[in-house]
């Protein structure tokens, strides 16, 4: 695999979904876009960029229950207050659009969100597909942290770091074949539904 030696572009994602991602027990993150983006619908501005974890709006309610645990632990990465922790770097393999609950429906068993909050999502704004991105993860060799700037904050998905982040040494979280087993039951999941 071929990939820049640093970056300094950052998604940002819910703190348990980036658990989950660096835990493997999921390898796709749903999209529609944030309130403040300047189009309002969500845009993959480049395939490859670092896991910015964010803490607001996620909670129990909205997280398949047998992931409590994983959310508790989303809270206990230890970096103080008014810094940020970079840990993860990605790569997107696939995009996806979502246009029925069906579709959504098939996806469930792929992500730890409730169907009632993957299905809010898909209705929200309901001309546009949800985007379902298929991300293979890397762990950085040491963890970043970084001041959270004004720039950082908002309901936006895109960040550019104020810094590069050094890629050197990072390590997949998935063997080859687990990726590619995990990725070929999310696809032909969703190609399967009639439409």
């Amino acid at each position: 695999m071929t990939t820049a030696d640093d970056s300094n572009l950052a998604l940002k994602e819910w703190s348990i979904a980036v658990e989950a991602l660096a835990q493997g027990e999921q390898i796709l993150i749903l999209r529609k876009g944030g309130i403040r983006e300047k189009e309002k619908d969500f845009k993959i501005i480049h395939p490859e960029f670092l896991l910015y974890p964010t803490y607001e709006h996620q909670n129990s309610d909205l997280i398949k229950p047998r992931y409590s645990t994983l959310l508790q632990n989303s809270y206990t990465r230890n970096h103080p207050p008014g810094f940020i922790s970079l840990d993860y770097w990605c790569r997107v393999t696939d995009k996806i659009e979502v246009r029925s609950e069906d579709n959504l429906r098939q996806l469930s068993p792929f992500h730890i969100w409730t169907h009632e909050y993957a299905n809010k999502r898909l209705r929200w704004k309901p001309l546009q597909p949800l985007t379902v991105l298929l991300l293979r993860v890397y762990k950085l060799k040491e963890t970043k942290v970084l001041c959270i700037l004004d720039d950082y904050a908002g309901c936006k998905s895109w960040v550019n770091l104020i810094k590069d982040m050094d890629l050197a040494g990072m390590k997949p979280v998935l063997t080859d074949s687990e990726y590619v087993r995990q990725s070929s039951l999310i696809i032909k999941s969703v190609r399967t539904i009639p439409y």
